[in-house]
């Protein structure tokens, strides 16, 4: 074992706590090094001194602060001259090695000649059994896993070399010619996943890289535990460790694998962030930014490191991405999360319970039960399982909506574009759509853009999700919204199955109605915020009040009606319970966040009824029947029939017979006859939107949603009086079960009838884009029957249709379009042109209208089929000047932002725990 020359380097930097003992350790090896020399990158507290005292002034060099742990080797290196069998043993000033742990690491290398890497099992400085690393490996997106338990001690069960996709640059025996051929450390990479990328880089150089566990050193892991402070970099620890740890995977991946890496990476980092925020930790959300933003918008960095590591890259990673942490470990980091968020705890770093190392064969399968097991418990979760069969039946029931070009029809116009569209539309202050408009954009496209970037910036996915998804989601959040008012499990899934499958929400999916499924899934959360919100406990009751605020704005600016109904229920619980301060500050939110939209309202009151979307008059059924109301049918296309939830309203009936519980009987028949007359006296008014266009009756289908939400928790809250019955036994046993199956009569016949009859209304996923191929890029007028709509370059975006048009411009169109389909041209073809209107579309033209366009000189005939007409106007059009932009639009816009994520902050939740006030209600 003498043979191979050992060159011994220890990097100090401020760690005279630790140095002495690792001088000791290092000078004191069975099998001592050869040369052993020191670098101290500018020290303050003396361990230069130390150095040279133990190795000699003339083996220690000195740097400045600012050098990294790759430099300072470098520097070193490059002062020695180098041996034909020479080995690098990289050590910390905070890491002492065994006795025997370098004999051990040179006794693995002669086994293997393949090793040009080897590390030791390293163990914590303070308790020298416990673990810290075994070897390390990483996900896709970077995440550091060191396959150990937290707080696992070492009793030899793992014992042997194994090959691992890195070692710790604290005790790395590395060959001086591999480490030359590599390029050694990237100097870039000043602390933290430095080593990480060494390793890689050999890997694909074809060596192995090799934890020796009978070599084991003592790590105090000073830098990553804040015990001293970082100079080499003027990043932030934490900032630092994530902006390498995606930097080095996205150099070392191939291009394919690098792609889904970025996409895993931002939206991790999205959501990570979003954790933070919520939690209360803003400087983890800022570094969270920050580092991705770091990697992001300096492409060139990634672009020469990706060139520098191109060879062997693509060849050594078929072997390299069996050492990447298994991919359902990210399952496992996803629930710790969550987890630890909902415990109060803040999104914490999951400790890396997946093994980092590749076993032999006979041991792999002790890694898949891990897994499964894990899997395996989440998926029979009763929430969960609700969940999937939900998603089930809404995709077999809307088979003939999925998989089209173009999702639209109904009030929802054809999504497209991206979120960037969306984005710029909500933000630019004059629309030059249709006629312009310098009006707000509605607040709810804020809202759907913000998920379409999450869902990679696909419009269609993200409505898709928000819509055709409404019911599935609207289950899991009725299950998870009340079950602190709920503590029965089973009487929480009959109330999200029920919930989910109403008739509204069937309703508002065939007729395309956006506003109505997001407000559908957001109801039984504020539900259970509202009982929050009555709390006992003022900072529960607090945040309560702040996160009911934040959620119904969003509820508000898809439709505004349920702002007026929540704000009725709002002022009665004031009155009966006194929570002045929490119920006013939710209240108050929504107004606040959305005032510059909601200011139009004033004018038009009554568009206070009216959703997000179009509004036509073929959607609301003229002449609806009362029973339809009294069984929560709101009319329109894609309902069930009537006794579909006949088995709803006689539970519910049944429920009075109850002499307990009087008090939730009557707050639940409350709530509902409430709802009941919102939705008449809605279904009864008239309402014009903003944008003009026809006179449509308001849907009550957000009504009618109140009202069955008030009789579903009423019913479950009284659900354990069945039990009580079933279980006295004789005829009381036989009204419990029959009364049970009447109940889950509801959910079972509605989705039974859904998966039957499918998605049947206006929907569908193959609308026709209403913007002519020969119009495009110019202002057109397009007519449809005895309705006219003005297109401007392109398909309109969502909520585009919905902006207010000057009165006297809407008036002029409908006169000229009246006079074009008359036979009478000149003055109206003049009156378009002066609007910068170049195009006149008609939608299935009849033979006399036709007639008409054609007998016009004014008019040139492009185009016609059966489907639709196309003539330009001869006269050219009048160029139209966009208003002056209003100077507080943009302060107003970040004034907006800040709210919004202050409202964020102040409603971040704490520890989950059952109400007391709710669990005796409910008893």
């Amino acid at each position: 074992m003498s043979a191979p020359l050992v060159t011994a380097i220890v990097v100090a930097h401020d760690g005279a706590r630790w140095l002495g003992e690792t001088l000791g350790a290092v000078l004191g090896q069975s099998r001592p090094a050869d040369r052993v020399v020191g670098a101290d990158n500018g020290s303050r507290d003396g361990s230069a001194d130390l150095l040279e005292r133990a190795l000699g002034a003339g083996n220690v060099l000195r740097l400045s602060r600012s050098t990294g742990f790759g430099a300072a080797v470098a520097e070193v290196l490059g002062k020695l001259e180098a041996a034909e069998d020479e080995w690098i043993w990289l050590l910390h000033d905070d890491c002492a090695p065994d006795p025997h742990a370098l004999l051990h690491l040179l006794m693995a290398a002669e086994r293997d000649p393949k090793a040009a890497v080897l590390g030791p099992k390293l163990r914590d400085w303070m308790d020298r059994k416990l673990l810290v690393e075994v070897g390390v490996t990483v996900d896709r997106s970077g995440r550091r896993d060191t396959g150990l338990e937290a707080r696992e001690y070492d009793q030899g069960q793992y014992d042997g070399d194994r090959d691992v996709l890195s070692v710790s640059s604290a005790g790395m025996l590395v060959r001086r010619d591999v480490w030359e051929r590599v390029g050694g450390i990237d100097p870039s990479l000043e602390l933290f996943r430095d080593d990480l990328d060494l390793c890689w880089r050999v890997r694909n150089a074809g060596h192995r890289v090799v934890n020796v566990r009978r070599a084991v050193a003592y790590h105090a892991e000073a830098a990553a535990r804040r015990r001293r402070r970082i100079t080499a970099s003027g990043d932030h620890p934490r900032r630092l460790d994530r902006r390498n740890a995606m930097f080095v995977v996205m150099a070392n991946l191939p291009f394919t694998a690098m792609l889904w890496a970025l996409v895993r990476n931002v939206l991790g980092s999205m959501m990570a962030t979003l954790l933070f925020v919520v939690a209360k930790q803003p400087a983890n959300a800022y570094d969270e930014v920050a580092a991705l933003g770091s990697v992001l918008l300096h492409p060139g960095r990634l672009i020469k490191a990706r060139r520098a590591r191109k060879h062997g890259r693509k060849q050594g990673y078929f072997a390299i991405k069996k050492l990447l942490t298994p991919r359902g470990a990210a399952y496992r980091r996803l629930s710790d999360l969550v987890q630890g968020f909902l415990a109060g705890e803040g999104p914490v770093e999951s400790a890396g319970r997946h093994h980092a190392v590749v076993a032999p064969p006979s041991e792999e399968d002790d890694l898949i039960p891990d897994d499964a097991g894990f899997l395996r418990r989440f998926l029979s979760r009763p929430g969960v399982l609700l969940t999937l069969a939900l998603t089930v039946v809404a995709l077999v029931a809307e088979r003939d909506v999925l998989g089209g070009p173009l999702l639209g029809g109904g009030a929802l116009v054809p999504v497209v574009g991206q979120a960037a569209d969306l984005w710029r539309f909500y933000l630019e202050g004059f629309h030059d759509t249709g006629l312009g408009s310098s009006a707000w954009a509605p607040p709810y496209v804020a809202v759907v853009a913000a998920v379409s970037t999450l869902f990679l910036g696909e419009t269609w996915l993200g409505v898709s999700v928000l819509l055709l998804g409404s019911v599935p989601l609207a289950g899991a959040s009725a299950y998870l919204a009340t079950r602190t008012i709920i503590p029965a499990v089973p009487a929480r899934i009959w109330l999200a199955a029920s919930y989910a499958l109403l008739p509204v929400a069937t309703g508002a999916i065939a007729a395309g109605r956006l506003g109505t499924a997001v407000v559908f899934v957001l109801l039984p959360v504020y539900a259970g915020l509202g009982v929050q919100l009555l709390s006992a406990e003022p900072r529960r009751a607090r945040r309560a009040g702040w996160g009911l605020g934040l959620l119904l704005a969003v509820g508000t600016a898809f439709a505004p009606l349920v702002y007026v109904l929540l704000a009725v229920l709002g002022v009665l619980a004031m009155i009966a319970f006194g929570r002045v301060r929490q119920l006013a500050t939710a209240l108050a939110v929504p107004p606040v966040l959305l005032y510059p939209w909601l200011r139009g309202f004033a004018d038009h009151p009554g568009q206070l009824l009216l959703e997000a979307g179009l509004h036509r008059s073929s959607l609301i059924d003229p002449a609806l029947p009362p029973h339809a109301l009294l069984t929560f049918s709101p009319g329109g296309p894609g309902l069930p029939p009537f006794w579909v939830t006949a088995g709803l309203i006689a539970t519910a009936l049944a429920a009075l017979l109850f002499r307990r519980q009087r008090m939730i009987v009557a707050i639940g028949w409350g709530v509902a006859v409430y709802g009941v007359l919102a939705a008449i006296l809605v279904s009864r008014v008239t309402v014009t939107s903003a944008a003009g266009g026809e006179a449509a009756r308001a849907w009550p289908g957000i009504p009618l949603a109140f009202a069955a939400t008030g009789l579903l928790v009423l019913v479950a809250l009284t659900a354990h009086r069945l039990a009580e019955l079933r279980a006295a036994g004789g005829l009381r046993r036989l009204v419990a079960v029959v009364a049970v199956a009447v109940a889950f009569s509801t959910p079972v016949l509605a989705a039974g009838f859904w998966i039957a009859s499918g998605t049947r209304g206006p929907l569908s996923g193959s609308t026709p884009d209403p913007m002519p191929a020969l119009a495009e890029g110019s202002r057109t007028l397009l007519l449809r029957g005895d309705s006219f709509t003005v297109l401007h370059r392109r398909t309109p975006l969502l909520g585009e249709a919905e902006l207010p048009v000057p009165r006297q411009a809407r008036d002029q169109v409908a006169r000229a379009a009246a006079g074009l389909v008359a036979g009478r041209g000149g003055t109206d073809a003049a009156t378009l042109a002066a609007l910068g209107i170049t195009h006149v579309a008609v939608v299935r033209p009849a033979p006399e209208v036709t007639s008409a366009l054609d007998s016009q000189p004014q008019l040139t005939h492009l185009s016609l089929t059966e489907g639709e007409g196309v003539w330009r106007l001869v006269e050219p059009p009048a160029r139209v000047k966009a208003p002056p932009e209003d100077p507080l639009r943009v302060p107003m816009l970040w004034a907006q932002a800040a709210l919004t994520a202050l409202v964020l902050v102040l409603a971040a939740p704490g520890a989950r725990t059952a109400d007391p006030l709710v669990v005796a209600v409910a008893r």
